[in-house]
């Protein structure tokens, strides 16, 4: 396993740092790791465990366990689409199909030219305008596969 940059190191301490008494510290280091180098490195696990003293297994689950938190940079786009039981019983699943097959990529990736990753989520809080999915930071509702292209194309091209 590779070192990580120095300077990723240094930063990856000082948030720690930042948070060395905190009870449950590693969530939110966690968040600001992901919310500074847009994803949580594999080389920064060992740090992460040294710095605050747990297994490198213990870090390794939480940044496997929760979703939000990426294991390699995302696409410039990110797409998620709900697949809670409202949006999925107004087409949800045909929708994330759709998007699998126009973009190329299963949920979970991100297109060969890193323009968008496609995502999943269980509920974005707009049950009442399913299917809903959420683009960069902007929820939308009422998605259709055309609607879908138009805000994935114009958020593409931004």
């Amino acid at each position: 396993m590779a070192s990580p940059d120095p300077s990723v190191t240094d930063r990856v301490r000082a948030l720690v740092a930042a948070h060395r008494g905190d009870r449950g510290a590693l969530l939110p280091i966690l968040h600001r790791i992901q919310a500074e180098f847009g994803y949580v490195d594999s080389d920064v696990v060992p740090v992460l465990a040294t710095e605050l003293n747990i297994s490198r297994a213990d870090v390794h689950g939480v940044v496997t366990f929760y979703t939000d938190f990426r294991a390699e940079p995302a696409g410039r786009t990110v797409v998620k689409l709900c697949r809670a039981e409202a949006c999925q019983s107004v087409g949800a699943e045909q929708l994330v199909a759709y998007a699998e097959r126009t973009l190329g990529v299963k949920v979970g990736q991100t297109t060969p030219d890193g323009s968008v990753t496609l995502e999943q989520v269980f509920c974005l809080g707009n049950c009442a305008l399913g299917p809903a999915g959420q683009i960069d930071e902007r929820v939308h509702g009422r998605l259709t596969p055309a609607r879908l292209d138009a805000l994935v194309t114009k958020a593409v091209d931004a």
